[in-house]
């Protein structure tokens, strides 16, 4: 069984990057993770570590609290 709540982290990672207007690509340049990762991590299919969930959020240049908003 799926947890929401990673499907509700995923999502927020997608909004936000595309928020950003930054790709994958350079998303996963700027933290060190493969293209393949981010894909997989945006969609759900890869519980990111707590490490990369902080790598993401200093790429993207916002809160950590935000990848989390509306998870309950």
């Amino acid at each position: 069984m799926r947890d929401n709540r990673l499907d509700k982290l995923s999502a927020n990672i997608r909004a936000e990057r595309n928020r950003k207007k930054i790709s994958q690509e350079e998303l996963s340049e700027k933290i060190g993770l493969s293209t393949r990762s981010i894909s997989a991590i945006e969609n759900g299919w890869q519980t990111p570590s707590a490490f990369a969930i902080f790598d993401i959020a200093n790429a993207l240049n916002i809160d950590i609290n935000e990848l989390f908003k509306n998870i309950d």
